[in-house]
């Protein structure tokens, strides 16, 4: 098996306990609030806007062996550019305060995710980082533009509130081949560990933050 195939493999109980999340299950049907897509978006503000930092420490920490990941490093970079704005506007485009979010604290689980990514980056192997891209775009993939569709549909909210869902979906569909040809090249022995160690924890904590969604549902009130 390839090293994306071996991630994948490795990964596959920990993707299903985060896709059969409640909530997640509840979103690909319609059976959402505003104001609990408004919470999701909230969230989504809070880890999107570390993308391009963690991206930069990545850069910053790199072995000369991987001095080949810059240049993939710059392509992310400039793909990434922006994505917390949409998701601002999005929720301006929601009835929501998109101030009072941008200003706003995560949620500890939130926080707890961005916070082990930053640990990964600083004090393990930086390229671990793969492992949440792997977590953050494959779920894109596999749940943001159905989940979009019924969302919009149940709350008949309009198209510029879903920007962030939709062009991150379409976007990620690109992605998640780039990304493959990328693990492909890492280090089976000393990186690919890191990778799948990485993306075990993102899944949990990222279904931490989708099962804390239901508690934080007026934060855009």
């Amino acid at each position: 098996m390839t090293n994306f195939q071996q991630l994948a493999a490795a990964t596959q109980s920990d993707r299903l306990a985060l896709t059969t999340t409640p909530i997640i299950r509840r979103a690909l049907v319609g059976d959402v609030t505003r104001d609990l897509y408004r919470a999701f978006l909230a969230q989504a503000y809070h880890h999107v806007r570390h993308t391009i930092p963690l991206l930069m420490a990545v850069g910053s920490r790199l072995e000369s062996r991987h001095r080949w990941l810059q240049d993939e490093l710059v392509h992310y970079l400039d793909e990434e550019v922006g994505h917390d704005q949409w998701i601002l506007s999005d929720i301006a485009a929601a009835g929501g305060d998109s101030a009072s979010v941008r200003d706003s604290a995560p949620a500890i689980e939130t926080d707890a995710m961005v916070a082990y990514a930053y640990d990964t980056v600083s004090r393990r192997n930086p390229v671990g980082f793969f492992g949440m891209v792997f977590v953050l775009e494959g779920t894109s993939v596999a749940l943001a533009l159905q989940a979009a569709d019924a969302v919009q549909n149940a709350l008949e909210l309009p198209d510029r509130a879903f920007t962030y869902l939709r062009s991150h979906g379409k976007l990620d569909q690109e992605h998640v081949g780039h990304l493959a040809s990328i693990v492909d090249r890492l280090d089976a022995t000393q990186d690919l560990p890191a990778v799948v160690t990485c993306a075990r924890a993102m899944f949990h904590l990222y279904g931490n933050v989708f099962r804390s969604l239901d508690t934080r549902a007026t934060v855009c009130n």
